[in-house]
C-alpha cells in the first residue's frame, strides 16, 4: 500500500467530509443529509448515493469541466461509489432520508475510484452520526464500514494499489470492493495487455484481501481519533 491518511472534518459545513489519500492521490469526500427520498423509495427507507468528478487540474494537464452533465466513465465511478456505500448501509434505519456523497478528485495517481470509496465511508458514518446525534434516527445505519484497493497485474508481478504509472503500464488490473468482514461488494477486472490465470486472480483477490483490511484499520483508526 501507498501511504494512506484519512482527515475527518475536513469540509466543516457538510454534515460528514473526510479528505482521503493514497500516496499522492487525494480526494475531498462530502456527505450531505436531506430531507426526503427519490420516489422509488417512498415508504421503504432512506436512499444513499453519490456524485464524482476530477478538478481540472488534478492531472497534469488541465481537463474541461463536464458541464453538460458526466460523462461515460464518470457515471461508472459514481453509481460504483454509491453501490458500495448502500451495500455497507441500514437503508431502512436510515428513515425518510437521502444521504448524498460528493467525491472531488483534487490529485490524481491512480486508484481515485478506491480512495473515494474508502473516503466516503467515513464521510457517511458522519453523517449517521449527524443525524442519530439530532434525533432524527435511532439504531445504528451504517452496518459495516467498507473500503477498495487496486490490484494489477506490472510486468509479471502482482502489485497492490497501483499508481499512475503503474496502472497505465499494468498487464491486467483490478478494482475490488468488499465489506470489513472481508465480503466482497464488487470486484472489476479486465486483461489490458496479457490474459492472466486462474491461479493468478486467485493470487490479486488475496493481495487486495489483505490490501482492504489495512484500509478498514486505518479507518477504524481514524474514526476512533476524528482526524
Amino acid at each position: 500500500m501507498r501511504p494512506v491518511s484519512f482527515e475527518l472534518g475536513a469540509a466543516p459545513n457538510a454534515e460528514g467530509s473526510c479528505l482521503v489519500s493514497f500516496g499522492r492521490t487525494r480526494v475531498l469526500c462530502t456527505a450531505s443529509v436531506l430531507e426526503g427520498v427519490p420516489p422509488h423509495r417512498e415508504g421503504k427507507g432512506g436512499w444513499v448515493t453519490a456524485e464524482y468528478a476530477m478538478l481540472p487540474r488534478s492531472t497534469n494537464t488541465r481537463s474541461d469541466r463536464e458541464r453538460r452533465g458526466p460523462r461515460g466513465r464518470t457515471q461508472e465511478i459514481q453509481r460504483l461509489i454509491g453501490r458500495s456505500l448502500r451495500a455497507a448501509t441500514d437503508l431502512e434505519a436510515l428513515g425518510a432520508f437521502t444521504v448524498i456523497v460528493d467525491c472531488d478528485v483534487l490529485v490524481a495517481d491512480g486508484g481515485t475510484r478506491t480512495a473515494s470509496i474508502t473516503g466516503a465511508c467515513l464521510a457517511l458514518e458522519q453523517a449517521i452520526d449527524w443525524l442519530r446525534d439530532k434525533g432524527h434516527i435511532d439504531g445504528p445505519a451504517l452496518r459495516s464500514r467498507v473500503a477498495a484497493v487496486s490490484v494489477g497485474i506490472v510486468r509479471g508481478t502482482p502489485c497492490l494499489d497501483l499508481d499512475y504509472i503503474e496502472d497505465s503500464g499494468a498487464d491486467s488490473d483490478f478494482n475490488l470492493v468488499a465489506l470489513e468482514d472481508g465480503r466482497f461488494v464488487e470486484v472489476q477486472g479486465t486483461a489490458e495487455d496479457q490474459p492472466f490465470s486462474s491461479q493468478e486472480l486467485s493470487e490479486l483477490l488475496q493481495l487486495g484481501e489483505a490490501g482492504i483490511r489495512t484500509l478498514v484499520r486505518a479507518q477504524q483508526a481514524a474514526s476512533r481519533r476524528g482526524t
